[in-house]
C-alpha cells in the first residue's frame, strides 16, 4: 500500500471513529467507563476510578452489531478485538451498570455510525474454539464430547492454578485453612468423614478428575477405589498419580460414563464437582443409578453447584455453554434433592460452602494470573483470556448470590 494510500485509510478511519465517538456521546452522556479505540482517541468516563475498555479493532463493533448481548462482547474479548484495564471492574459495567433510556433518534443515528466503523474492518470471524455441540442434550456422545472440550485444555494448563493435589473443586477454608493446599486437604478430609470411610470398604468416585480422593481415600482410609471419568488425558495422568502414591493395588481410574457402571455394590458413593453436568433430563436417572450401585445403609456424598435461583435456565447462559461448560446445567438443590429422593435414598444431612468456593476461585484466580505467559504458551492467548474471565465471574456468581455449592449426603436404608 502507497503512503498516500495508507494516509487516506487513515483519516477514513479516523472520521468514522469520530463520529462513533460522538453518537456514543449523545447517546450516553454518563459513563462509568471510558472507551479507547484503535486509532488511539479515547471517550472518557464521566465518573473516576472507571475501567476502560479498549477497542482495539472495528472487528469489535461488528461483533456486537452481530450478537448485541454478552455473546458478542465475549467474542470480541476472546480474539482479543476488545480488552480491558479491569477486567473485574468490567464485570461491574457489564452485570451492575443500567444504562439511561436512549431516544430512538439517538439509537438510529448511534447504529448509523456503529455499521461504517464496523465496516471499516471487514466480516469479523468468529472465534475458531467457538463451540456449538450436536447432537441430543446429555446424551453419552454428547456429554463425552463436551468433558473433551472443557478438559483438553491440558493437564499442564490446569496445574498451572490448582493445588498439588489437582483437586478442581470447591477448597475448604472455613475449617482454619490458611491456604489453597490445606484448605484442598481438609475437603478431602471432610469428605472421608461425612462417609465414614473404613478399611477395606469400597468406594465408587464419579467424576475422579486427577483422582485426589482416589489417592486420599486409600491412603489415609485403606479403601478400595474406583474412579470414573470421561476425560481421558484426566485419567492417564490420575493413573500416574496413583501408581506414584503407590496405591495403584486399591485404587482403579477408569474412562466411563456413570450411566455404563454395573459393578456394585459399592459401600459408599462420592460424586465432586459432576452433578452440574448431568442436567434435568437425567438427574433422575443419575441419582437412581448411583442409588442402584449403593449397598444398603451405604452413604452417597452428592457435591455441586446450585443455582439459587429456581426460575433461571442454565442453558441460556451462552458464553459458558460456548467456551467453557459446553452443556453446563447447575440445579436448584431442591431438585438435586428431589432426584435423590425419589431414587429411594434418604438425606441426612445439607451444607454449603459459598463462600469457600468464593476463596478457592479467587487463589485460582490469582495463580493464573501470576503464570499467563506460560498459561499461553500451553493453551493459547484465547483460551487464557476465556478462563480469566471465566474464574472471574464464577467468583462473581457465588459473591453475589446467584449460585452456591452444597454438600447433600444421603443413604439407602437397610
Amino acid at each position: 500500500m502507497s503512503a498516500l494510500a495508507r494516509s487516506a485509510t487513515k483519516y477514513v478511519r479516523g472520521a468514522l471513529t469520530l463520529a462513533l465517538r460522538r453518537e456514543i456521546l449523545r447517546a450516553l452522556p454518563e459513563r462509568p467507563f471510558a472507551l479507547r479505540f484503535w486509532d488511539g482517541s479515547v471517550l472518557s468516563a464521566t465518573v473516576g476510578g472507571a475501567p476502560e475498555f479498549h477497542v482495539r479493532s472495528p472487528a469489535a463493533v461488528a461483533h456486537f452489531l452481530r450478537a448485541p448481548s454478552e455473546l458478542g462482547l465475549g467474542r470480541a474479548y476472546v480474539l482479543g478485538d476488545l480488552a480491558t484495564d479491569d477486567l473485574d471492574g468490567a464485570f461491574d459495567i457489564v452485570d451492575g451498570w443500567e444504562p439511561p433510556p436512549v431516544a430512538i433518534g439517538d439509537r438510529i443515528r448511534l447504529m448509523l455510525a456503529a455499521v461504517p466503523a464496523a465496516a471499516a474492518g471487514g466480516l469479523p470471524r468468529l472465534p475458531p474454539i467457538e463451540l456449538i455441540l450436536k447432537g441430543e442434550r446429555h446424551s453419552k456422545t454428547r456429554d463425552a464430547a463436551a468433558v473433551r472440550y472443557h478438559y483438553d485444555v491440558g493437564n499442564e494448563f490446569f496445574a498451572l492454578f490448582l493445588d498439588a493435589s489437582m483437586t478442581y473443586s470447591c477448597a475448604i477454608f472455613s475449617r482454619g485453612a490458611l491456604t489453597l493446599e490445606e484448605a484442598q486437604r481438609h475437603k478431602l478430609e471432610l469428605v472421608a468423614t461425612k462417609l465414614d470411610l473404613k478399611a477395606g470398604q469400597r468406594l465408587l468416585d464419579v467424576g475422579c478428575g486427577w483422582g485426589s480422593l482416589a489417592i486420599h481415600a486409600a491412603t489415609h482410609h485403606d479403601v478400595s477405589v474406583v474412579g470414573i471419568t470421561l476425560s481421558k488425558s484426566q485419567a492417564e495422568l490420575a493413573r500416574r498419580r496413583v501408581a506414584e502414591a503407590g496405591v495403584s493395588d486399591r485404587v482403579e481410574i477408569r474412562f466411563a460414563d456413570y450411566r455404563d457402571l454395573a459393578d456394585g455394590p459399592y459401600d459408599a458413593i462420592a460424586s465432586i464437582g459432576m452433578v452440574e453436568h448431568v442436567g434435568e433430563a437425567q438427574i433422575d436417572r443419575y441419582a437412581s443409578t448411583l442409588a442402584r450401585l449403593l449397598a444398603p445403609g451405604g452413604r452417597l456424598l452428592n457435591h455441586g453447584i446450585a443455582a439459587l435461583d429456581p426460575d433461571e435456565d442454565p442453558t441460556e447462559d451462552v458464553f459458558s455453554n460456548r467456551y467453557v461448560f459446553p452443556d453446563g446445567e447447575p440445579a436448584p438443590l431442591s431438585r438435586i434433592q428431589l432426584s435423590i429422593e425419589r431414587a429411594g435414598l434418604h438425606t441426612t444431612h445439607v451444607e454449603g460452602f459459598a463462600e469457600d468456593y468464593a476463596r478457592t476461585l479467587k487463589e485460582w484466580t490469582r495463580r493464573l494470573d501470576d503464570h499467563l505467559d506460560e498459561a499461553e504458551r500451553l493453551a493459547g492467548p484465547e483460551r487464557t483470556r476465556i478462563w480469566r474471565l471465566y474464574l472471574r465471574a464464577a467468583r462473581r456468581g457465588f459473591d453475589v448470590g446467584l449460585t452456591s455449592v452444597y454438600q447433600v449426603l444421603a443413604h439407602r436404608p437397610m
